[in-house]
């Protein structure tokens, strides 16, 4: 618990400092009057502040904890850390001059790399119907093909989902710090005990809630590029190196993963460009049918949560069970419903 309290008064504390920043370099967000509804311009760069009191918190844990066991080795948390850096920085320079989309679609792609060289592996997955799916057969010397392959989508869905759910004031930070405490349980417990594992995901949680002061409607900061897609690169890695903990973070990012591939979907078959933002997305189609921003919002974390506790208590094949339906649910909801505007 103290680490949890440090990080999210580090979280607050920098935010706070970041804002102010924000605004003297007038690195704003704009309200558009379509999808960016806020009444006026909000300040960026708040993923800066969840970056440093997420690291920070981290360095003083492994400087005063010593650790029977560590599963987190010295490289591969150097790896992550790179991969984090690599985010953030592409994130404040996409925040300050708007980069191009395959510009950050190629610094995602560089922190996964930073990853799987710094060595976090996913060897197995669980098997729904009992075992595990071994993932590190096919093997080109050293290099474990479809384990990293594996790493690769699985990063990089989990970035772009936090990325484009962070759509409504406090969604993101809110969603992703109710993953990590799932983590937290399932990794404090007895069947599977990672002390070091559990204290990062508590953490986590702890600089989401420290941030989500700031960023819960009327947001006073916003997340920015950069702390949309940490958020989801972090959470993405607790999951692989909480032994393969996929099932966890997929459940309790069910929502924003199945909605960012529907909208994919589409956008294909419209012929509109992925990249281009729209209101197709569930939390905007919610406001469509009349919900308020706060309520949107706290729906949005109940089911998180609800979906997330069914990991601490479900066997995997009826967690596969209620992804399937959601999904179809998913679906049938987006396909149905034709929103006011799409374009923006």
């Amino acid at each position: 618990m103290p680490f949890f309290l440090l990080a999210a008064a580090i979280s607050f504390i920098v935010a706070l400092v970041v804002r102010r920043l924000a605004v003297k370099w007038q690195i704003l967000d704009l309200p558009d009057n379509n999808r960016k509804k806020h009444h006026s311009p909000v300040p960026l760069f708040g993923g800066l502040a969840v970056f440093l009191a997420f690291w920070m918190a981290v360095v003083i844990l492994f400087s005063s904890v010593r650790f029977p066991h560590t599963h987190l080795s010295v490289s591969s948390l150097i790896g992550v850390f790179i991969g984090s850096v690599i985010l953030i920085v592409v994130g404040l320079l996409d925040d300050k001059y708007r980069l191009r989309p395959a510009v950050r679609l190629i610094a995602s792609a560089l922190a996964i790399v930073a990853v799987v060289v710094g060595g976090v592996r996913l060897t197995a997955i669980t098997n729904p119907f009992g075992g595990a799916v071994p993932l590190d057969g096919w093997m080109i010397g050293d290099f474990a093909v479809l384990a990293n392959t594996v790493v690769f989508f699985w990063l990089m869905g989990m970035m772009y989902a936090t990325k484009i759910f962070d759509g409504l004031d406090g969604l993101t930070a809110g969603v992703v710090g109710i993953g990590a405490m799932m983590i937290y349980f399932l990794t404090h417990n007895t069947k599977f005990y990672q002390p070091d594992i559990a204290l990062i995901a508590l953490i986590l949680a702890g600089a989401c809630l420290g941030f989500l002061i700031l960023n819960f409607h009327p947001a006073k900061i916003f997340l920015g590029e950069g702390g949309g897609l940490f958020l989801g690169f972090i959470l993405g890695v607790l999951a692989i190196i909480a032994g393969g903990k996929i099932a966890t973070a997929l459940l309790v990012m069910a929502i924003p993963v199945l909605d960012l591939c529907r909208v994919i979907y589409l956008r294909l078959k419209t012929g509109q460009p992925i990249f281009e933002g729209d209101r197709r997305h569930l939390h905007y189609q919610l406001l469509d049918y009349g919900l308020g921003h706060r309520q949107t919002v706290l729906i949005l974390y109940g089911f998180a949560l609800i979906f997330g506790l069914t990991t601490l208590f479900l066997p995997s094949r009826f967690k596969l069970l209620i992804l399937f339906l959601l999904a179809v649910g998913m679906f049938i909801f987006g396909l149905c419903f034709s929103p006011k505007e799409n374009k923006r």
